[in-house]
């Protein structure tokens, strides 16, 4: 992310990072299958021929408790029978009628799937059985402006097991911690497109991930159903809380609307046209092998989607389930990441039930728990994608960037510093000097005392294309490339004589040499790593875009 900041230094205010929608889920793992249900009805001494009765008296038992605050405040419970319309809009549609700023704003009922039981006779052992599968029940919705998370709904299945739905918004819930300390700022949906200081804002931000869970889910939990405890007082039974879905957002905030725009369109036209499935699988953090081929384990579909809507357009990638989005929403540019599958994501933590026990890498799971984990992961692919766009978006005339590479340049001279003196000056022996490299073993870091003269590029000639286009692929943007990595890219096949390795090897050191003559690549300290500078990459774009540009395209744009 830092080499796309430092492109459109001229025109970002800042980058504001924090979670954008939340859905979390809250599950009664006890009852959640078939034998705990099971238990379930042995502590109440209930029988499965007196099963439906029974969960028809919970069922009413459980709405009218849950109803009972909304009919004491005055709030409409409303019955939806269209799954179409939009809950959240008819929500703040009564909360302006009835003016409400706080509190419970209604009841929505509506009937939606859910996963419960079903009692069926089994007619091979003529006896009834317990069934746990897809089924539609009543749900309640609650919508309302919490004290702490604002405008948020929750939601609770009126049958067995009576799971929890919670969503939430960072952005609504940052807006209430903004206003609590006196922060301004200006706002549009759950955008903030000016913050009066970005860097209190993200301290802010941060500390919702510090949040105590148990306790707020716990609280809302508890509104929903205030008749839990009599329901379960002969089997306790408490909510296991998990993220179902999560939306990480990294917004870069342009000094205006005009700004955004002008980097926009070339932002989307270069990811639909550069980034393919090999790409997407490294944006999610997934291990590509340096032939630039998909792996054979990987099983789930890549896709990539462009809609136009009446805001702008979005351009959506996915990977089983997961996705990195970008749209534009007024001054600010949004990359965000989804997660649905935590599992495709490895995190260094512990074992579950070992809290204090060795960490190791391992899946992200779903439990409340691994939330700060999964911002993390979630951020790492926002920076990822924006650094692989960091590529794009240059005015600087094609002739600028490319004529210095077409001329040959001096390398300058690299000196060895002298050896210090022995410690012990009565020691009349002189301190022993290495001895002086020949130049057949003579790397590209060996000091001499006169500068080297490095040979002109050309682009256009298949050796030196087939060199930048190594240097620039996107794996290479963390951690960097090494001698080896380029071995296996410019030549077909891995030298399997000694000899011939050398050879490999000698020529790619010549050719390392070349870049970093010409300034395009340089050495990470104390590794044998080389990382592409922002000048370079800025200058192998433009000479790879130029040479698979057709001639049409090259026309219009010199008309």
């Amino acid at each position: 992310m830092l080499s796309f900041l430092t492109k459109f230094a001229s025109v970002v205010r800042g980058v504001l990072c924090g979670f954008d929608r939340l859905f979390l889920r809250g599950s009664l793992r006890n009852i959640s299958y078939r034998r705990g249900l099971h238990c379930y009805l042995w502590f109440n001494r209930i029988l499965y021929k007196d099963f439906a009765q029974h969960c028809e008296n919970v069922t009413a038992q459980l709405e009218d408790a849950s109803l009972r605050q909304a009919r004491e405040l005055g709030r409409e419970i409303r019955y939806l029978n269209n799954a179409r319309v939009s809950k959240e809009e008819i929500a703040r549609q009564i909360a302006a009628r009835d003016r409400i700023r706080e509190g419970l704003i209604c009841v929505l009922r509506s009937v939606d799937p859910c996963m419960s039981f079903l009692l069926r006779k089994n007619g091979a052992t003529k006896k009834l059985e317990i069934h746990y599968r897809k089924r539609k029940c009543l749900h309640l919705y609650h919508y309302q402006i919490h004290p702490v998370f604002g405008f948020m709904h929750a939601r609770i299945q009126t049958w067995f097991p009576f799971t929890i739905y919670v969503c939430l918004n960072g952005r609504e819930w940052l807006a209430r911690q903004m206003d609590a300390v006196g922060l301004k700022y200006q706002r549009r949906d759950n955008t903030f497109t000016w913050l009066e200081d970005i860097a209190k804002t993200q301290a802010l931000f941060n500390q919702q991930l510090q949040a105590n869970w148990p306790s707020l889910l716990g609280g809302l939990a508890a509104a929903l159903n205030p008749a839990h405890a009599d329901i379960f007082a002969k089997y306790p039974c408490r909510y296991y809380w998990s993220v179902e879905d999560s939306e990480w957002a990294s917004d870069v905030m342009f000094r205006s609307r005009a700004d955004l725009q002008a980097v926009y369109p070339r932002l989307i036209d270069y990811a639909v046209t550069t980034f393919g499935t090999v790409d997407i699988l490294r944006f999610f953090g997934q291990r590509v092998e340096l032939s630039g081929k998909v792996p054979f384990r990987c099983r789930h579909e890549a896709s990539t989607n462009l809609k136009h809507r009446l805001e702008g357009v979005r351009i959506k990638h996915w990977l089983n389930g997961n996705s990195e989005k970008l749209y534009d929403k007024d001054s600010v540019l949004r990359p965000e990441c989804t997660v649905k599958q935590p599992g495709d994501f490895k995190v260094f933590r512990s074992a579950e039930g070992d809290p204090d026990g060795p960490k190791d890498w391992r899946p992200l799971r779903k439990g409340i728990v691994d939330l700060p984990l999964r911002a993390e992961v979630s951020q790492a692919v926002n920076e990822r994608y924006l650094q692989a766009l960091a590529a794009v978006h240059d005015t600087t005339p094609l002739q600028q960037l490319v004529e210095p590479l077409c001329r040959p340049v001096l390398e300058p001279a690299r000196r060895q510093v002298p050896a210090e003196p022995p410690l012990d000056s009565r020691d009349p022996e002189p301190v022993a000097q290495p001895p002086e490299p020949c130049a057949v073993t003579a790397g590209a870091d060996t000091p001499r005392s006169h500068p080297r003269r490095v040979r002109a590029l050309n682009p256009l000639a298949p050796d030196d294309a087939a060199l930048l286009t190594a240097v620039s692929r996107h794996e290479f943007l963390i951690n960097g490339l090494r001698n080896r990595d380029l071995r296996r890219l410019l030549f077909e096949s891995e030298a399997s004589v000694s000899d011939e390795r050398k050879r490999q090897a000698a020529a790619v050191t010549r050719k390392l040499r070349l870049l970093r003559g010409h300034g395009l690549i340089e050495k990470v300290p104390h590794t044998h790593r080389y990382l592409v500078t922002d000048a370079g990459r800025r200058s192998i774009t433009a000479v790879l875009a130029a040479r698979n540009a057709n001639t049409d395209d090259l026309t219009k744009g010199a008309a």
